[in-house]
């Protein structure tokens, strides 16, 4: 590499190696006072009277003071000046990365509010992969919804009208929707269910989306969970990007006994500062998010309390860090129930 290149300044445009070769103002000034004091030094001892030199019974002690007095303030004329030089290249390196800061800052704005999208291809790849995935999702949310009224078509036809009407008389005082008499739904199909579909080829997450959309209880709470979701990636909030602070078994048992406020404040572990403040905003500004996020927070209180009865450790855990999960420790935060 030539010496160009190494001149070059580092990605965030802290330093430049070029500038440091540079003699600065510091310097010329520092050089100035040394000459200027060895000068005087030198007139000092050039116009010194004979009669002083001879009157002398110092000997070595007089020529080391000699040498110090000479050579002492000259000392402390550099360490001045590499303390100003150090402090200036401080100056320079705090003001160029609070640049960087603020560029990254608003980089990250424009991105959440949609401007910076053509940009950053990478990023604009992965929000196009989960846009799909929460299209393959509704999609079979809609078709599932539909679906479901009309499977009485496939049971066979009755042979004569009095049965039918027998039937139909038979049905009514009974009144078992359809979706009770499959099997029920297992933790771990439920548990998966609300992490919901990692792509739109995740067979097993669509099969266990499936599985607990014919579960009453859990269908509200999904369906909740995916309002709540699309409506939070809108301001480009994707759960996949929080990173929580997983808290123990133990806390989320004690959240569904009933505590609330600081006993259970490690429940909102989402330390994201833009998440938090545009959720927060949103909360304020937007009734309809405002409304989707309080049914959410009802509905994920009210199956957590029935899901810790028998629920394992472990499963608490898993639960804990699906996505849905993470969207109620963002808005429980937010609305403060963990304060």
């Amino acid at each position: 590499m030539t010496g160009k290149q190494d001149g070059k300044s580092t990605p965030l445009g802290i330093y430049d190696r070029t500038r440091a070769g540079q003699m600065t103002s510091i310097e010329v000034i520092a050089v100035a006072l040394s000459l200027l004091w060895l000068a005087g030094c030198g007139l000092f001892f050039l116009f010194l009277p004979s009669g002083a030199e001879t009157a002398d019974t110092g000997g070595p002690l007089r020529f080391l003071m000699t040498i110090l007095a000479m050579f002492m303030p000259v000392a402390m004329i550099w360490v001045a000046a590499t303390a100003a030089r150090a402090s200036r290249v401080m100056r320079e390196e705090s003001q160029r990365l609070q640049a960087a800061i603020d560029a990254i800052r608003q980089a990250y704005v424009a991105q959440s509010q949609g401007r910076t999208m053509g940009s950053e291809p990478s990023v604009a790849r992965k929000l196009d992969e989960i846009a799909a995935a929460t299209r393959k999702t509704e999609t079979a949310l809609a078709k599932f919804t539909s679906t479901r009224p009309q499977a009485s078509p496939l049971r066979p036809k009755p042979e004569t009208p009095a049965s039918s009407g027998a039937e139909d008389q038979a049905a009514l005082p009974l009144g078992t929707p359809a979706d009770e008499i499959g099997p029920p739904l297992s933790r771990e199909d439920f548990i998966r269910a609300l992490n919901f579909p990692e792509t739109a080829g995740d067979e097993v997450g669509f099969a266990a989306l499936r599985k607990a959309l014919r579960d009453r209880q859990a269908a509200q709470l999904v369906q909740a969970s995916q309002d709540v979701l699309t409506l939070l990636s809108q301001d480009g909030i994707y759960m996949d990007d929080l990173r929580p602070d997983m808290a123990r078994p133990e806390i989320w048992r004690s959240f569904a006994g009933g505590e609330r406020g600081r006993s259970i404040a490690a429940l909102g572990g989402i330390r994201d500062r833009s998440s938090l403040a545009l959720t927060a905003g949103r909360m304020k500004q937007d009734p309809i998010f405002r409304d989707a996020a309080h049914h959410f927070l009802r509905r994920f209180d009210k199956m957590f309390t029935e899901f810790e009865r028998d629920a394992t450790d472990a499963e608490i855990s898993d639960l804990s860090n699906t996505r849905t999960a993470r969207a109620f420790m963002l808005l429980g935060r937010v609305a403060g129930i963990f304060d």
